[in-house]
């Protein structure tokens, strides 16, 4: 990492920067912040995930026939929603648990 860089990201934060807040510090602080906004992510699958599976039931309801088809394609679309709250969950550990890097 190069200090002066995260020096001058410290001064530029303003009060963080005034108070002469050690760099490091400021990038942990940031970076929990960081994995706090990350973890907003998981929300949106979850949403997603049950108003496709609220849609699948419905087309069911109405076509019986189709319900192979339907249930088929929604389970393809749940993993790969499900897929995109997870990554948004390893970003979040990741930010949360190694804030300098790896």
């Amino acid at each position: 990492m190069d200090h002066q860089l995260i020096a001058e990201a410290g001064a530029q934060a303003g009060a963080a920067g005034a108070a002469g807040m050690d760099p490091e510090t400021f990038i942990k602080a940031m970076s929990r912040i960081g994995a706090g906004i990350a973890a907003v992510g998981v929300f949106g699958p979850g949403i997603g995930i049950g108003v496709a599976a609220s849609k699948a039931l419905e087309g069911m309801a109405r076509q019986p026939e189709m319900e192979a088809s339907l249930r088929n394609n929604g389970i393809i679309f749940a993993a790969l929603m499900e897929a995109l709250g997870l990554f948004a969950f390893v970003v979040a550990i990741l930010l949360y648990m190694f804030p300098l890097g790896l």
